[in-house]
């Protein structure tokens, strides 16, 4: 049987399942949120909760970790994807 990997959450540190996160990537600059876990490019993990995207938002942290500025539209499209899961 194959383990499922681990993965950090970027806003409250958490160590979970690759599963049960939601995964931002950066490709080529284009930041999208990638359900399936499998798209190319620089990725962030964060729990999908209002709480955790707000506190890697406000640290920077989420900035950080794809290593690109991120725009006030793009937190809107994260609190919306979180809130259809």
């Amino acid at each position: 049987m194959r383990e499922t990997p681990i993965r950090q959450c970027v806003g409250c540190g958490a160590r979970r399942d690759k599963v049960e996160l939601l995964r931002v990537v950066n490709n080529k600059n284009e930041i999208l949120v990638d359900p399936r876990g499998n798209l190319p490019g620089r990725g962030a993990y964060l729990c999908p909760n209002q709480e955790c995207l707000d506190k890697a938002w406000e640290n920077g942290k989420l900035s950080k970790a794809l290593k690109t500025d991120l725009s006030d539209e793009l937190y809107q499209k994260l609190v919306e994807e979180i809130n259809n899961e």
